[in-house]
């Protein structure tokens, strides 16, 4: 091999295993020993596994020798956030209290991954209760961004999003409810999917209680690579069918939008930094230069979207995670909900039941515009990544944050798929836009964003120490 052995993309590497040029213990084993090199640097990966991967990689390979058929990712190396269910591993989801729920049996995406014959590396990171864009907690510590480790690594994937850009693994498991998949591939120069409502299974058996309804509404599961095939492909893997949870849509062919190769640029949202601006329209010039209409047009009610997210988050999402987090939470996470709370209005259950209401029509609106505008490009925040923990500095600083990620909100709150794609330079990593789609046209991101992508040189693993 010409380039490492832990630098190949999912795609590339599953090839060379299937056709015998490699095995999945010595692509695993490199894995480890690049996790070994530069994971103490960013402490993306909390809870390591090796012998359990290399015992995995080892059975792929006897699979592969004796004939057997082979899944989509056999013998690759990915890595599983922490919060959600792994057998025979804690689900501490970053919280101290929780560091010894063990989970009894694999979460629908860890079945997927392991029926399509990837091999897990390790689990990742994120903030204690998974809620904030920045990844650190009193259990594990904090995650740093391999390109800067004076700003965020975005969370609550950012673990994830660490572990991928350092090449710890092509292929990294994270979920969004409020921009978590997207924002640690923004922050980290990669390729996010937050995937359509429903399109991916998610269950964990370790968690006591019902999720809130607006959860369930806007938390999804979705996958963090370096390149868009790999995404492409682990998200075909995830999406598996999965009985045990009730919202999983499994879906066919659908028809083409009424107006193919339209894309609706957005690239300003309030306040917007220069250069994300403009790497939103050099998105649009790349789309454009390929044969595609452009224009710079927006969806309707885009503000009213993204304050659904506040509106139903609020006094459901939020209001039931305070007591648990003024129970087990740590300073970090009691002081940035505080400041969430103090910087959106207080609203009721009566507001709440309104706000799904209107997002039914505002979606209703959304997926008529995109049958003429099938691909909006918008940024992924509004800003550029921000200085790590500068969500727990004053009530001022998170109201100006959560207008900033209303791009993110607004694409959560109706459930809609959104890909973060890396565009170009220009802040000293890739800055990335938001791609966005109708429901379960995942496929029409994808393509896009391969347009995008082609006009770049590929994303190449870095490396941290330099960060420091």
């Amino acid at each position: 091999m010409t380039v490492p052995l832990w630098s190949l993309g999912a795609t590339e590497a599953a090839a060379l295993i299937r056709s015998g040029v490699l095995s999945s213990r010595e692509l695993t084993a490199a894995t480890l020993q690049r996790l070994e090199q530069v994971n103490p640097q960013i402490n993306a990966v909390v809870r390591r596994m090796d012998a359990e991967a290399l015992a995995a990689a080892e059975q792929a390979d006897k699979a592969r020798a004796s004939g057997q058929a082979l899944g989509a990712l056999h013998g690759v190396p990915v890595t599983i956030k922490v919060n959600i269910d792994q057998a025979g591993h804690p689900t501490d989801g970053g919280v101290v209290a929780y560091r010894d729920v063990m989970a009894t049996e694999d979460s629908p995406v860890v079945a997927n991954f392991r029926k399509a014959g990837a091999v897990i590396v390790g689990r990742t990171n994120t903030p204690c209760y998974s809620m904030r864009w920045f990844t650190d907690n009193e259990l594990h510590g904090a995650t740093l961004n391999p390109w800067d480790a004076g700003i965020t690594c975005g969370g609550s994937s950012g673990g994830a999003g660490a572990a991928v850009a350092a090449g710890i693994g092509a292929i990294a498991h994270g979920n969004d409810i409020a921009g978590s998949v997207r924002y640690p591939a923004y922050c980290c120069g990669l390729v996010g999917m937050r995937p359509s409502y429903g399109r991916v299974a998610s269950f964990n058996a370790s968690a006591g209680g019902a999720a809130p309804i607006s959860s369930q509404l806007m938390a999804v599961q979705g996958p963090l690579t370096r390149s868009v095939r790999d995404n492409r492909l682990a998200l075909e893997v995830m999406a598996g069918p999965d009985p045990r949870d009730p919202r999983h849509v499994v879906t066919g062919d659908l028809p083409p939008p009424r107006r193919p190769r339209h894309a609706a640029l957005v690239p300003e949202m309030g306040v917007t930094d220069p250069v994300i601006a403009a790497a939103v329209r050099e998105a649009g010039w790349r789309l454009q230069a390929a044969g595609w209409t452009v224009e710079e047009v927006a969806p309707p009610q885009l503000h009213e979207a993204a304050a659904l997210w506040p509106a139903m988050g609020m006094p459901d999402v939020i209001a039931g995670l305070v007591p648990l987090v003024e129970r087990h939470g740590d300073a970090a996470i009691r002081r940035a909900l505080a400041l969430w709370r103090e910087s959106w209005p207080q609203v009721d259950a009566s507001t709440c039941l309104a706000a799904l209401a209107q997002r039914n029509a505002i979606l209703r609106q959304w997926q008529l515009f995109l049958e003429d505008w099938p691909i909006l490009v918008m940024p992924v925040s509004c800003a550029l990544p921000y200085p790590v923990d500068e969500d727990l500095r004053d009530a001022e600083t998170t109201a100006r944050m959560l207008r900033e990620q209303a791009p993110m909100l607004a694409v959560s709150a109706l459930g809609l798929p959104g890909l973060s794609v890396p565009v170009g330079g220009g802040a000293g990593w890739p800055v990335g836009v938001q791609l966005v789609a109708g429901r379960f046209r995942e496929a029409l991101c994808y393509e896009a964003a391969e347009i995008i992508e082609a006009h770049r040189p590929p994303i190449l693993p870095i490396d941290p120490r330099g960060a420091q």
